[in-house]
């Protein structure tokens, strides 16, 4: 092997057919070994609790199952799905998630937009200030107090409207419309078009990658995020899933069970609590596919200054 193919990346020595070195077989064996372990280790407790879903109560409380179910049953999922407090909750915290997400996303463009052109006055300062916030916050007791005086206490408002702006998303945000070219504008602008129409009819179509990853991003947040609706929800009517599934697991076994659960259904606790938790998964796992096209190109892309 020549210097010259020496210096060559290994992805173009191995496309003009250079063997690879034995340090990069090794390295390339114990990445892949590395990865399918750290899946394999991810994937393995889900499958776990959908064999607990799916098994009988004696082979639950005994500690039977691990990965296939035993005694096949579906009674958990019926009585999970029939569930009125699962169904509330699950209702509530789509509700949140599909709101929250429009206004944050809405909301992150709208700022992100101004800020990605120089000519804005005061750019630098609007920066620094969005900047501060991700640094200091103003505490949770005062936080607690300011939803108290705007009568959000037990509204679902007060799950989403704190939090309608993320920094970081609207920072990546920024980053990707100042990746676009000026003479976009510039041409729009020359046939007479207002910054709002800009904005929607040429910014927009051209980010969707980057808007379907923050709206991920959005999404996600606002479907785990359960201490949020500890702090200020009390009535039960408005609790989301995540608060649900808290207390689901730090109630009593004996006392959930008696109070709860229909002494003919042959489930247990621990049954309860993972088709619980299956079910309140799926709809993140429905949506990413039809995202996850538009998830590596947007945060790449929105990530580096073009």
């Amino acid at each position: 092997m020549n210097m010259q193919s020496m210096l060559k990346p290994k992805s173009a020595r191995r496309s003009s057919g250079i063997p690879s070195s034995l340090g990069e077989k090794i390295f390339t064996v114990l990445n892949h070994l590395f990865f399918i372990l750290l899946g394999l280790s991810t994937i393995f407790p889900f499958i776990n609790l959908i064999a607990k879903s799916l098994s009988s109560e004696a082979a639950v409380v005994s500690g039977m199952v691990n990965l296939i179910p035993i005694d096949f049953q579906i009674g958990t999922y019926t009585y999970v799905a029939s569930n009125a407090m699962f169904l509330s909750a699950f209702m509530i915290s789509i509700t949140v998630t599909l709101v929250g997400s429009i206004i944050s996303l809405s909301m992150t463009t709208l700022a992100a937009y101004p800020l990605s052109k120089p000519r804005l006055r005061g750019r630098k300062f609007f920066i620094l200030l969005f900047l501060f916030t991700m640094l200091f916050s103003g505490g949770l007791i005062p936080t607690y107090l300011l939803m108290h005086k705007l009568h959000l206490i037990n509204k679902l408002p007060v799950l989403f409207l704190p939090y309608m702006i993320n920094v970081y998303n609207m920072l990546i945000v920024k980053n990707y419309f100042e990746s676009l070219p000026d003479s976009l504008e510039e041409s729009a602008k020359m046939d007479g078009a207002s910054n709002m129409t800009i904005l929607v009819r040429i910014i927009l179509p051209l980010s969707m990658p980057v808007l379907a990853t923050i709206a991920l991003f959005y999404a996600v947040t606002f479907w785990n995020d359960y201490f949020t609706s500890l702090i200020y929800i009390n009535s039960a009517d408005l609790k989301p899933l995540q608060l649900y599934l808290k207390e689901l697991f730090v109630s009593s076994t004996d006392t959930f069970m008696r109070t709860n659960v229909d002494a003919s259904l042959n489930v247990s606790p621990q049954s309860i609590q993972a088709a619980s938790i299956i079910l309140a998964t799926l709809p993140i796992i429905c949506v990413y596919p039809f995202l996850q096209k538009y998830f590596v190109k947007g945060v790449l892309v929105g990530s580096v200054k073009g």
